[in-house]
């Protein structure tokens, strides 16, 4: 819905009665200009588009409104179906005509409101229904939301995954407009397309604390392309809680624990060492294990060898999906807070990997800074998203002119624990 601004003179009833003399009303009789009823518009208007005599309109076509020439303008239409949903349109300066700028959706009853004033500026309004005709195709598109409905850290993205592949930017601006999040309190944030089927969306900085995030799907009954349309998904809720940042300086051998902006713990760690080096970057939490058995076969590294390892892990915190905990290494102790000894990993005592157990949650942000090892992945080892910069993150959405940053793997792969 659009509105056009346009700037009229009000003369107040009061003025008008004293310039017209005593005994004559110029006013509703409440007095109250605006209180007059709107008059019936249907003879100054006329429909066009999708809406025809006796039968379901073509979602296809678009919703035009136009103002008869001579007889007055179009203030406002209002379009929307019964589930909510809002055309959005466009509407002349001179309030000529009203075109709607969104598809219609198929197998929908809609009401079109249409306010209208004539050419003293007296307001008028016509109320139209009707219904759009069934989709030409039975093939749908249905979008799981993720992560499941919840409690959430300030770092857990918002996942969308399509049962099909859509390739096309235009087909792809279609399914993405009709993807909603809404936060409360609001912030700015964008759709990604990691590739075909998926699609992540986070805000320019982490989630604001103890927000309210809800998803939904507004693609139901809107056409994609000839062989396919929407189809109906389950919307999602999620929560988040503090702000919880865990940050690990691998140089100084320390994790930083913050809790909305405040530090309030240091704990001596390990990480990895020379060949085995801790990612740098923002990573996500994934979940928590009280117990994990890590066995160094799982990457490659022949038993026997002075690198291999079979060892049962506790208080284990996973940050990507190739193994990297951060965790209970009893065995290293003498080492953390002087030097990294780990196959990449986050290790620190028996006692501090239990507070950290308890105080992180699935969400949170752990990060790494000063490791020799690679940048965190953006997509695929768990949520890297962060590590992308906001221009080049809104450039990975169909709504934009940009060129998105280079096309990520596919599919996830979840592999087996491995760094200790």
């Amino acid at each position: 819905m659009n509105h056009i601004p346009r700037t009229r003179t009000v003369v107040s009833c009061t003025l008008l009665v004293t310039a017209l003399g005593a005994g004559v009303t110029a006013c509703g009789s409440d007095g109250n200009p605006l209180s007059t009823k709107p008059y019936d518009a249907a003879g100054m208007i006329s429909f066009s588009g999708p809406i025809g005599a006796g039968k379901p309109a073509d979602p296809d076509k678009p919703l035009e409104v136009t103002a008869k020439s001579g007889e007055g303008r179009i203030t406002d239409v209002t379009a929307r179906d019964s589930t909510g949903r809002y055309v959005a349109g466009e509407l002349a300066a001179d309030g000529s005509r009203w075109h709607s700028t969104s598809p219609l959706a198929a197998n929908a009853h809609y009401t079109v409101t249409v306010s209208t004033e004539d050419e003293d500026g007296a307001p008028g309004r016509k109320v139209l229904t009707f219904d759009t005709s069934k989709p030409t195709s039975k093939k749908r598109l249905t979008v799981t939301f993720g992560p499941d409905a919840g409690a959430y850290g300030v770092g857990q993205p918002i996942t969308a995954q399509l049962d099909q592949e859509i390739k096309d930017k235009a087909q792809r601006a279609v399914v993405e407009r009709a993807l909603r999040v809404d936060s409360t309190p609001a912030v700015q944030g964008s759709w990604y397309w990691v590739n075909g089927k998926e699609l992540h969306y986070r805000p320019k900085e982490y989630w604001p604390a103890h927000a309210t995030i809800q998803v939904h799907s507004n693609l139901d009954g809107l056409k994609i392309n000839d062989r396919l349309w929407g189809g109906k998904s389950k919307p999602l809720k999620i929560t988040t809680g503090d702000r919880i940042e865990a940050v690990t300086d691998a140089s100084a051998h320390e994790l930083s624990f913050y809790k909305n902006g405040k530090d309030i713990n240091d704990i001596p760690v390990t990480t990895g060492k020379p060949g085995y080096e801790t990612r740098n970057g923002v990573k996500v939490v994934l979940g928590k294990q009280y117990f994990v058995r890590m066995r160094s076969s799982t990457v490659g590294i022949a038993a026997g060898s002075s690198d291999s390892y079979d060892l049962p892990v506790y208080y284990a915190t996973r940050v990507t999906w190739s193994g990297e905990y951060v965790h209970a290494a009893p065995w290293s102790v003498g080492s953390q807070g002087y030097a990294n000894v780990s196959h990449g990993c986050t290790g620190m005592s028996t006692g501090n990997a239990e507070w950290f157990f308890d105080h992180i949650h699935e969400g949170d942000i752990v990060k790494v800074v000063n490791s020799n090892g690679d940048d965190m992945e953006p997509f695929g080892n768990g949520f890297g998203d962060w590590n992308v910069d906001w221009k080049d993150w809104l450039a990975g959405s169909a709504l934009t002119n940009g060129t998105s940053v280079g096309q990520p793997p596919g599919d996830v792969v979840r592999l087996q624990p491995v760094a200790l």
